[in-house]
């Protein structure tokens, strides 16, 4: 998997001066999609189109400074701009300069450094999964649009879940009726980036077979495969790096990809909210190689 992540990256460094489209890197890496941006954002530390753009901008902000004898226009040609003026934009997003000024003054400017993926080993713990095949369920529950936060508590969910009330929790408790029971929390529509700020859908509910109370949201999940990690550790955080680790080391080293769906986090805290054991479940089919 690694080998065929650098090929892609090698397809992106052979083409900056056109349009690189993330369904080719997919195929690159014989992969989804869905998977690529999802294992690129993981590895990587941002998001595949923003790395796409840095690495573009430090190559022509090379040629900006090391080649006088060229206008800027030719530049921005060169690197995919039909307009001085879009080129200049991008240039000052990634240098904090524009690049007639960078010309000029000899600015100092930024550099994203080539992106290579090597396999480092971090310790002997196991991961501890299941494979679990769910006929088609429904979230049951409260429904909001929250910001993506990588580290530390979520303010807004926090304040979400503090609306919904005590009485309205158990009431929604009771309509647990299989795997993962009791109360989850559910993310859907993730932005494909998966950056730091960016909203997706936040459910508070249980999964159920049940059809919904008219008061309540409900998502339809239909059938398929799910792979079940558990963790233990301090909370928020050990959960947070659960789902990293899913994405670093589980993935790359076992014949499956994700695949697009709502992922599923059921939670029980310590007495003292500092501790907890979790249950992440994420969608997952096999990967096309295998």
């Amino acid at each position: 998997m690694l080998e065929r992540l650098n090929d892609a990256m090698e397809h992106i460094e052979a083409h900056l001066g056109e349009r690189i489209e993330a369904a080719d890197l997919a195929r690159i890496a014989m992969t989804s999609e869905y998977h690529f941006r999802r294992m690129f954002s993981a590895l990587a530390g941002l998001p595949l189109g923003e790395y796409v753009r840095r690495r573009r901008m430090t190559v022509a902000g090379a040629e900006v400074l090391a080649a006088p004898d060229r206008t800027l226009l030719e530049v921005a040609v060169r690197y995919g701009y039909d307009t001085g003026e879009g080129f200049a934009r991008a240039f000052r997003a990634v240098h904090g300069v524009g690049p007639g000024e960078a010309r000029r003054t000899g600015a100092v400017l930024r550099s994203q450094q080539r992106l290579t993926f090597r396999l480092v080993v971090e310790g002997s713990s196991a991961m501890r999964y299941r494979l679990v095949e769910k006929n088609a369920f429904r979230v049951v529950g409260k429904k909001t649009r929250v910001p993506l936060i990588h580290e530390g508590p979520n303010p807004a969910i926090a304040q979400f879940i503090r609306g919904i009330g005590r009485e309205a929790l158990e009431r929604i408790a009771t309509l647990s009726d299989q795997e993962p029971a009791g109360i989850v929390g559910v993310s859907d529509q993730l932005d494909p980036s998966r950056a730091e700020g960016t909203e997706l859908d936040y459910y508070h509910g249980v999964v159920s077979g049940a059809e919904p109370p008219g008061d309540l949201d409900a998502l339809d999940v239909p059938a398929g495969t799910w792979a079940v990690f558990e963790n233990e550790g301090e909370f928020p955080q050990a959960l947070q790096y659960l789902w990293r680790d899913v994405f670093t080391q589980w993935f790359p080293s076992n014949p499956y990809a994700s695949r697009p769906g709502p992922e599923i986090l059921r939670v029980r805290l310590s007495e003292d909210g500092k501790r907890a054991d979790a249950e992440l479940w994420i969608p997952v089919e096999r990967s096309a190689e295998s």
